[in-house]
This record gives structure tokens, sequence and C-alpha cells, in this order.
């Protein structure tokens, strides 16, 4: 290989004592083991956290807002709290007086707690594109959680509707097919890889 015709000065000596001081990643053998600390480096900082738990809550209530019976079941459950937790990651919603959801204050003890009970991001994936529900552990109220268990069966997102309204018909039933083709292209490659590592 052939040297390039120049050099690169060394990093002024500040620099180096900066890039010296930063925290070292692990290790990829001591990767297995240092997963949780490494989720923890990964955890967002608050104020982005409320920004996405804000922007996920607008969707959610947009959807909901698109299904009548869905706002009289959650008027009925009113002031109580749902939360759902996927690791260190976890939103706390509550039922409000119109029907629609709300963030719930830190501090308040949930109703019913939904945790996803597998880490694997791949794995929720794959449960989300396939139509099957993902393991979950569920503690709380019984009558809230039917509730929760109804919604989650019944109300679906129309994201070709909300598009035509920003792009035309036309192109926002492209789009939405083109998704639809790429999951569904998705699915099938899921598949395949789990027939494929499935023991015979």
């Amino acid at each position: 290989m052939k040297q390039p015709p120049f050099t690169f000065p060394p990093p002024p000596e500040a620099l180096q004592r900066f890039l010296e001081a930063l925290p070292k990643l692990p290790a990829l053998d001591a990767l297995p083991g240092a997963l949780p600390s490494l989720a923890a480096l990964l955890e967002p900082p608050e104020w982005l956290r409320l920004e996405l738990h804000n922007r996920l809550l607008l969707l959610l209530n947009h959807v909901l807002q698109q299904e009548p019976q869905a706002m009289e079941r959650l008027r009925r459950q009113q002031g109580k709290a749902v939360q759902v937790q996927w690791g260190p990651f976890a939103l706390k919603l509550q039922a409000t007086p119109a029907g629609l959801l709300a963030l719930a204050a830190p501090e308040r003890t949930p109703d019913l707690r939904i945790e996803l009970t597998d880490r694997s991001p791949l794995a929720l994936a794959q449960a989300a594109l396939s139509g099957t529900k993902p393991a979950l552990e569920i503690q709380g109220d019984v009558q809230l959680a039917a509730e929760v268990a109804w919604l989650f069966d019944n109300v679906r997102w129309d994201a070709e509707e909300d598009l035509s309204r920003l792009l035309g018909d036309a192109l926002a039933h492209r789009l939405v097919s083109a998704v639809q083709v790429g999951l569904s292209e998705l699915k099938r490659f899921g598949a395949s890889r789990s027939e494929r590592g499935a023991p015979e």
C-alpha cells in the first residue's frame, strides 16, 4: 500500500486530553455483560424523553378521536393511570374525562402496569410485523386491562387517510402501498430467518 503524500499533524494537547477523558466504550468481548450499562448510556436526556412522550401522546389522541367507541371506553376509565414499561423506558398515561389520554404525573402510582418482557427490539419488531402480540406481564386493575386490550385489538391508525390530506389521494395511496409491501417483505424475511434458525 502506498503512503499518502502528506501526514496528519498530531492533535493539539488540549484535544488529546479531552479525548482521553471521554468514557471508554466496553470491549467487544465484554459487551454482553455491559449491555445494561450501555442501555443506561443510550437513555435519552429528560427533555428529549418528554418531547417524545408528548409527540406519541398527540398521535395516540389523534387516532382515538377517529374512534368514538374507544373514546367512550376511555371516558369510563377516567382518572386511571396505565404504565407501559420496556426495559428502562416507561410511559405513564392517564384517561381523561374527554375520553382521551394525558401524561400522568411521574409520582402517580399506576392502576395498571404493562411490561413488555422481551428485551430484544428485533423480536418486538418481528412480533409487530407478524401481527402477534408481544410477550407481556400485566398487573393491576382487571377492568382497565380489559379496556386496554380492547383498544389494542380494535383501534387502528388510518395513515392513508391522514396522508391524503397532505399529499392527495393518489400519492398517499402509493406511499402507503409501498410501505405495506416493504413491511410484508420484512415479515417474510423474518419468518424465513426464524425457520432457518429453528432446530431440526
